[in-house]
């Protein structure tokens, strides 16, 4: 009889000081360092939206094997010094198991050369950045490559007889392999780059990268800059009476473009895009996207291509989880997203091993009609 009563009284004590299974279970931390303010703000408010539409749905369904998720945010306003600093303060005050949504290629090659990924054993999976060549053991992109993306443009460009190029990038050490990557595409499609023309890095400086353009006269730009550098590109270059066709890669911001630009310099404008649209149910994964964002109320920013990769590295932060079981580790990660060689997401294939962090090869071509909304 004591011994039941005392069994009793210590189940008690654990329903009144909430000790549950559910309360036990783990609350697993990503953590982003992003733009949550400055000129790219809306991409790294989107992506993290679109993070939390994913995560909120499956704590709502009750988690991954006694798992929840949580999304820790940190704002290095677009500057790489703070991409650093904020991502040495969430591991130590917030302890994410993982890491997601980080923008820019100065941000991120300043966080692999400080070593903190690796000595933090530590993967980062899903990433914005405008280099080619921007690969470390622990960055695991859920996008095609800014490669892909070229010569998918490139590759578009010759079926409607389009052979003179030009080339709006952004200044740096990464400006030459672009250039040459950029050049490869062009001749693999029978085409030339006859112009090349850069803006300084981390500025919107774009008159004289126009007037090359300008006095060059290609017949299609490609442009690899960030949203505010297209907009200021756009805007001069129509301006002045800028003919060419306009083809922009997948970072840059419509909304920000749309913001700046008229009807008429927005009119006909491609951007290459790496995920299914989130404005049609072209998939299973699109539904799901869609079918979620409708149910979870007001979203704090549009829906928009952002919104929906950052639900894409939401989805395989989860599997990646899922498949540690009810222990889960900075560690685990690394091993299973290294084993994610064919995982579907509905339409959307990822894949991983060891040595391929690219995990999709995904490009498509959409047109941004007068009033800044994608068509495809």
């Amino acid at each position: 009889m004591r011994k039941n009563q005392l069994i009793g009284r210590l189940a008690g004590l654990a329903i009144a000081s909430g000790i549950t299974s559910s309360v036990l279970a783990a609350q697993l931390v990503i953590g982003q360092v992003a733009p949550l303010t400055g000129t790219e703000a809306s991409q790294g408010r989107a992506y993290a939206a679109g993070m939390r539409l994913h995560f909120n749905a499956v704590n709502k369904a009750g988690g991954v094997n006694g798992n929840t998720f949580i999304l820790a945010r940190r704002d290095d306003a677009g500057q790489p010094d703070e991409t650093l600093n904020q991502t040495r303060a969430l591991l130590a005050e917030d302890k994410p198991v993982v890491l997601a949504g980080y923008f820019g290629s100065r941000n991120i090659a300043q966080l692999v050369s400080a070593g903190v990924l690796e000595r933090e054993r530590i993967a980062l999976v899903g990433f914005r950045a405008t280099e080619l060549n921007l690969e470390a053991p622990q960055l695991y992109g859920v996008r095609a490559t800014l490669r892909d993306e070229i010569t998918r443009i490139a590759a578009h460009l010759a079926t409607v007889g389009i052979t003179r190029l030009g080339l709006f990038h952004e200044n740096g050490p990464n400006a030459a392999p672009l250039i040459a990557a950029a050049k490869e595409a062009a001749a693999n499609a029978k085409a030339t780059i006859v112009q090349t023309a850069g803006y300084d890095a981390g500025t919107s400086r774009v008159s004289a990268a126009a007037d090359a353009m300008l006095a060059a006269s290609p017949q299609a730009i490609i442009m690899i800059a960030s949203g505010s550098a297209c907009a200021g590109f756009i805007e001069k270059y129509r301006s002045a009476g800028g003919t060419a066709q306009l083809f922009a890669h997948s970072g840059a911001d419509i909304e920000q473009m749309a913001k700046r630009l008229s009807e008429e310099q927005m009119q006909g404008i491609a951007i290459a895009q790496v995920t299914p649209s989130p404005y049609k149910l072209t998939n299973r994964l699109s539904k799901e996207f869609n079918d979620i964002a409708a149910t979870s109320g007001a979203q704090d920013v549009p829906i928009s291509y952002a919104m929906m990769e950052g639900f894409i590295a939401a989805k395989v932060i989860v599997e990646a989880a899922r498949r540690q079981g009810s222990r889960v580790t900075r560690e685990g990660f690394t091993s299973a997203l290294d084993g994610m060689e064919n995982f579907d997401l509905g339409g959307y294939v990822i894949g991983f091993r060891p040595g391929m962090r690219s995990g999709s090869r995904f490009v498509e071509m959409t047109i941004v009609s007068g009033n800044g909304k994608i068509r495809q």
